[in-house]
């Protein structure tokens, strides 16, 4: 096995470690906890990431590279019916957030007092946002958002409306299933944002 190989496996092994960890003990987990559970050492997982950070925020997007998020999103948006492009995007991301909810959840309460937090969460929420902002951009020009919408206001409310935090609220805290809080959403952000 060549070493750069080598080397990707090895990262493979730790970010999947990371993420068990996280998705069980919570994202507060120290890199000599991670270290511990593959074996290594801290200094192993420093060369590897370079920091806390580094980590964190190759565990958010190897999450989205195994669940081919960027693909699915490029096909959604490529609908020819704009809105059968915002069903398509939205059915993307909510096909993801069950997935990543049990590490998103973390990341998001730690986000304010916990910069390595932060950097991995907006690392992955600037994405989502800027396939938001090409999808608003579509509609407005397609003439299908409602008149008190521009395309950046729109993009901004599709964000936070379908955020993990509100399909949390009504799954996990209030027992919906998870089809049925996404076509919540989706239904809900139809009827607001277009006309």
């Amino acid at each position: 096995m060549s070493k750069i190989r080598k080397s990707e496996r090895t990262r493979d092994e730790i970010l999947d470690a990371a993420w068990a960890l996280i998705a069980e003990r919570g994202a507060e987990i120290s890199l000599a906890e991670i270290a511990g559970a593959v074996g290594m050492t801290r200094q192993s997982i420093y060369v590897h990431f370079g920091s806390r950070a580094g980590l964190l925020v190759a565990l958010v997007r190897r999450a989205d590279a195994r669940a081919d998020i960027h693909r699915k999103f490029m096909v959604a948006l490529t609908a020819a019916e704009p809105r059968t492009r915002l069903r398509a995007c939205l059915g993307v991301w909510f096909d993801l957030v069950p997935e990543i909810y049990p590490v998103a959840r973390d990341l998001v309460r730690l986000r304010g007092g916990d910069s390595d937090a932060a950097a991995a969460w907006d690392d992955r929420m600037s994405e989502l946002r800027r396939i938001y902002r090409s999808l608003s951009r579509g509609l407005h020009d397609a003439g299908l958002l409602a008149p008190h919408w521009t395309a950046a206001r729109a993009a901004d409310f599709l964000w936070a409306g379908s955020s993990v935090e509100a399909w949390g609220l009504l799954t996990v805290e209030r027992g919906w299933s998870a089809a049925s809080a996404a076509d919540a959403i989706i239904q809900s952000m139809e009827r607001t944002l277009l006309r």
